[in-house]
């Protein structure tokens, strides 16, 4: 049941973000962007990232991925073939062009699987002394630069390219950053007039169980040599660009930093908690920056002072006074409507209708009640004469052979006496033999559970209000109005019957024949005991017959009881799974409703109640009252409890989808609805309702402290620390506007807007530099093992080690 409550959720959250995105104001980018991923690891990023950027930029369409790799991992795809052929890219094959999407892979830079020892170096070594790597990698980029020209309509200006570097910096393959990044740029250069080049190193430190330590000691070797790339004396030199004929061509990086800027990213954040989502929110929160950095203004904020971002001045905050430049970070926060919970909470509310209107059928009355389970006077009488032969079988009885006696012997008898005198033991043989074991018999044939079913089956069709839990308490001996207690009220009221009908018997057996009323007639001997014969039978065993009818039909009853609670045993078992279901629903609502941020959950639960419940009575009023229990909807009651949980489900989330969450108010805004939902009508003594003012508050708060920085420094509020804060949205928007006025005249940190008028949420990106390698804890954990492992013969640089910066 988990698994189907949360497929419905999602599904409903996958396509309301998605529906939301679409009606979103997308952004477009201003100038050409080239993502350039290095080494195995980093492909990863690739489908992530073109998802994101699909829905956020318009012209998406023109940004090229490049990958470049040793091919030897599972994303490899074989030389020159769009990345969109390999598995890693299956889903960007499926409705991308493949030109979009161009890998690079430089099989055999890692030879036998390469020596974990020296496979940095090794890889650094190959791509030297083997031209051929730097042939694949000039064509590759030659590639990326003619299909940028294709798109180059799609752009605003094609003055500048925005050159995105991403590795991850335990990949070995980064060793070449200097050299596949300087040849990038040299070969975009032919055909822009500058090119703007960012790094982004991707931290991973949660899932590191296999290469504990390792992979810590090759991060900080890349750490080490790119502190070196930034310093402001970095310059470097190789014969990289080659032409068709095979000519190398120099490419000269004069002394300055190799990036504009450097950003470090990692799965663990400056509070030291893993992110749930991993690198998925480090591969957003890329896309968010190139956005800021990269973003075409619209033509209505090109005058206005919006805190728009500014590199330049970015990058200069950063500059520490020794001239050393600082690194950076990012953390991004998103809010959105919680429509998984939304989803799951409506579900609820509906089944607890359901439930409602199931149990608030028509009251009955008792006879009406009887009647339901076939238990009224009239079926009784017939399922009693079925067992018992009828009265008239009585008459077969004068047939019985008589023993010759006189009348005049008989006249001073008991009825009793003159039964045995007239034929012995024989009418007691015959009345056992044709009418006690014939209705024993029929009465063993009884299915008084079978019968109970017909009945119920049979009135529930006629009566389909009626279901399992009238049945379930109109069975149960503890309920007002129980049919339980009315038979056995019955059972009781036959007990005295019978005990009187004994008592009769006995004084009617104790009687004198001559006290009989019957004809007599002088001298008519045999006439007379003719007449008596008749008139005996018409009294004793007439009385015997009733009795037997009577004891009959408390047997009848005895049985009728105990299927009745057995009965009750299964209806009210599916009452109780009723119960436990609601339970269980409600259970998932109020979890789903935790998970999400406290803002986003404010009064969830009981807005939705409401919603929910207003929908429905509107459905009932244009349909009427019983449009739940259609088959279009729900369905039948007492067939959906035979079929089970899942079925019910089934057609509850059906509901749901069609006639429920499609209606008007669930197509408010992402700030409509928070705001509906945070001042929901609420007793007037509830001081737990928010203002507007409070919610926005809470609201900024919660994307604050979700916006937290991805990198863990040593100290929290290090001397060089420059934020720059950004908030994703309407500008004109309520919550927008207090957002941006929220602290104004004391914060010590820029905040700006980056407009798109969109309904489905806000997102806000925290930028944080001004750290160096030394401030991270990661350095610090990771530099034990790097010494360690240089210690114990492993060589990571191709460097000569007095060239490397020194370990700080």
């Amino acid at each position: 049941m988990r698994e189907m409550l949360d497929r419905f959720a999602a599904d409903y959250s996958a396509a309301e973000h998605k529906l939301r995105g679409l009606e979103d104001d997308q952004s477009s980018i201003h100038y050409p962007t080239v993502f350039l991923f290095i080494g195995e690891e980093a492909g990863h990023a690739i489908e992530p990232m073109m998802r994101s950027n699909e829905l956020k930029w318009d012209n998406n369409a023109g940004v090229i991925y490049l990958h470049v790799s040793t091919g030897e991992g599972p994303s490899g795809t074989g030389k020159g073939q769009p990345a969109s052929t390999a598995p890693a890219y299956a889903e960007a094959g499926k409705s991308r062009p493949a030109s979009k999407v161009i890998h690079a892979a430089l099989t055999g830079l890692i030879a036998n699987q390469g020596d974990k020892r020296t496979v940095r170096k090794d890889i650094a070594a190959a791509f030297r002394e083997e031209g051929r790597h730097l042939i694949e990698l000039n064509r590759s980029l030659r590639q990326v630069s003619d299909t940028i020209a294709d798109y180059g309509r799609l752009y605003a200006s094609f003055d500048r390219l925005h050159l995105a570097v991403i590795t991850r910096v335990d990949d070995p393959m980064n060793i070449l950053i200097p050299e596949i990044s300087l040849l990038a740029q040299s070969i975009f250069l032919q055909l822009f007039k500058s090119v703007q080049m960012d790094l982004y190193a991707l931290i991973n430190e949660r899932e590191q169980s296999e290469t504990f330590g390792y992979a810590g000691a090759a991060g900080i070797s890349f750490l080490r040599e790119l502190e070196g790339m930034q310093r402001p004396d970095y310059s470097f030199s190789a014969m990289l660009q080659v032409t068709g004929d095979g000519l190398a061509i120099p490419v000269e990086h004069r002394p300055s930093p190799l990036f504009d800027l450097v950003y470090l990213l990692s799965d663990r954040n400056e509070r030291g908690m893993t992110s749930l989502n991993g690198m998925q929110d480090n591969y957003e929160m890329i896309c968010h920056i190139l956005l800021l950095k990269n973003r075409k203004r619209k033509d209505d904020l090109l005058q206005s002072n919006d805190g728009s971002y500014n590199n330049s001045s970015f990058r200069n905050s950063l500059m520490a006074e020794s001239g050393r430049q600082g690194f950076v970070s990012a953390g991004l926060a998103k809010v959105k409507r919680p429509t998984y919970a939304i989803a799951l909470t409506v579900l609820y509310h509906l089944f607890e209708l359901f439930a409602a209107r199931l149990q608030n059928a028509p009251e009955l009355g008792s006879k009406e009640k009887q009647a339901f389970f076939g238990l009224d006077d009239a079926a009784l009488e017939t399922r009693v004469a079925q067992i018992v032969p009828g009265e008239d079988r009585l008459a077969d009885m004068t047939g019985l052979l008589t023993s010759g006696i006189r009348f005049e012997q008989l006249r001073r008898m008991s009825l009793r006496e003159a039964e045995e005198a007239l034929f012995g033991d024989g009418c007691k043989v015959f009345f056992r033999k044709h009418f006690t074991e014939a209705a024993a018999i029929r009465l063993g044939e009884l299915n008084a559970a079978e019968e109970l079913r017909r009945s119920i089956a049979r009135n529930s069709k006629e009566q389909p209000r009626i279901c399992f839990y009238q049945v379930s308490e109109w069975t149960d001996e503890n309920a007002d109005g129980s049919v339980l207690n009315l038979v056995r009220a019955r059972m009781r009221d036959l007990a005295r019957e019978i005990a009187l009908s004994v008592e009769e018997l006995d004084r009617t057996g104790e009687a004198r024949v001559e006290d009989l009323k019957f004809q007599r007639l002088p001298f008519m001997d045999k006439q007379n005991v003719r007449s008596f014969i008749r008139a005996f039978f018409d009294t004793v065993y007439k009385q015997k017959w009733q009795l037997l009818r009577l004891e009959t039909e408390l047997a009848v009853h005895q049985r009728l009881v105990a299927s009745l609670e057995r009965l009750h045993e299964g209806y009210q078992a599916k009452v109780q799974r009723m119960n436990v279901l609601g339970g269980e629903l409600k259970a998932a609502s109020l979890q789903s409703i935790r998970l999400s941020d406290d803002y986003i959950g404010q009064n969830v639960f009981e807005y939705y109640g409401r919603v929910t419940e207003g929908v429905i009575k509107e459905l009932e009023e244009k349909r009427g009252e019983s449009v739940l229990f259609e088959d279009r909807f729900v369905g039948n009651a007492a067939e959906l409890a035979e079929l089970g949980d899942t079925v019910l489900l089934e057609r509850l989330t059906d509901v749901c989808r069609k006639h429920i969450l499609t209606t008007e108010p669930f197509n408010q805004s992402f700030e409509e609805e928070l705001l509906l939902r945070a001042n929901v009508s609420v007793a007037y003594s509830n001081r737990k309702a928010l203002s507007r003012d409070e919610l926005f508050q809470q609201l900024y708060r919660t994307l604050e402290d979700n916006a937290a920085i991805n990198i863990r420094l040593l100290d929290y509020t290090h001397e060089h620390r420059y934020e720059e804060k950004y908030l994703f949205g309407d500008r004109e928007s309520e919550f927008i506007r207090f957002a941006l006025g929220v602290d104004e005249t004391t914060r010590i940190y820029k905040l700006g807007c980056v407009h798109e008028k969109r309904s489905s949420g806000v997102e806000k990106l925290n930028l944080m530099g001004g750290f160096h390698l030394e401030d991270l804890m990661y350095y610090r954990n990771g530099k034990v093992y790097y010494e360690t492992y240089l210690q114990n013969g492993y060589e990571f640089h191709a460097l000569d080690p007095a060239f490397l910066p020194e370990l700080r």
